[in-house]
């Protein structure tokens, strides 16, 4: 029998190495119920249920003259390194869980808010058109419109870059209604010279399917190596576009 200072050292122990194991537990299970939660409110059609989230960034996504705006979905709020990635432009980070374009448009005076931005990057549309519940590209065009619409009443001739719907293991099926909503809102970029299609689908695919190593576990965001995708396109793009910060 172990001595009783022996025997509450053990105890001691074990407490805290169950102590450590929740909470290592707890941090590998918020991100995925964080995005659970997000893919539950992208549900909605009421855009009031990212109020909180608007907020939030308001105080933490500030924008100094000159800077480029991420805006859009999960797949920008998620972004690990989207700063350093676009060094030396100065990229501030509004991505919100997962908004449909109509969100964007309801908080666009609040998303778009800046002094004199370089530009304006745009990821947003691939949560209106999920399986059960797509929208129609006819639709997402009319609300690429409106979105454009509300980002001149902010910015007369700031360019916007519109990153494409992209390609995803999990709304695979529904590819081919994301792939003309594309085809639909390049077309219309394609008549005003201050709007820019960034397509980065193909770089994402392998034989003509979403190639996995490109995406996490949930088969619809990004993994390391699909942001690495990202950053090689967009960079270049913007780098080669605008004007040397």
């Amino acid at each position: 029998m172990l001595p009783p200072e022996e025997s509450e050292l053990i105890k001691r122990i074990f407490k805290y190495l169950l102590i450590a194991l929740a909470v290592l537990a707890i941090a590998a299970i918020w991100p995925i119920y964080v995005v659970y939660r997000e893919l539950e409110k992208a549900s909605s059609e009421d855009p009031l249920v990212w109020e909180k989230d608007i907020a939030r960034l308001e105080q933490v996504a500030i924008a100094e003259p000159g800077a480029v705006l991420f805006v859009g979905s999960s797949s920008i709020r998620l972004w690990p390194s989207l700063p350093e990635d676009m060094a030396p432009l100065d990229a501030v980070q509004r991505g919100f869980g997962g908004a449909k374009i109509n969100d964007v448009i309801f908080y666009a005076d609040r998303l778009f808010a800046a002094e004199a931005p370089a530009a304006i990057v745009i990821f947003v549309g691939t949560n209106d058109i999920s399986p059960g519940a797509a929208k129609q590209p006819t639709e997402l065009l009319t609300s690429y419109r409106q979105m454009v619409a509300a980002i001149r009443k902010l910015h007369s001739d700031v360019p916007v870059y519109y990153i494409a719907i992209t390609p995803s293991l999990l709304r695979w099926e529904v590819w081919p209604l994301a792939k003309a909503a594309n085809e639909l809102i390049a077309e219309e970029a394609g008549t005003d010279a201050s709007l820019h299609i960034i397509d980065t689908g193909q770089a994402l695919l392998t034989d003509g399917k979403p190639d996995p190593e490109h995406y996490v576990v949930d088969g619809l965001h990004l993994s390391e190596s699909g942001y690495a995708l990202w950053r090689e396109i967009i960079r270049d793009r913007l780098l080669s576009d605008l004007p040397a910060p």
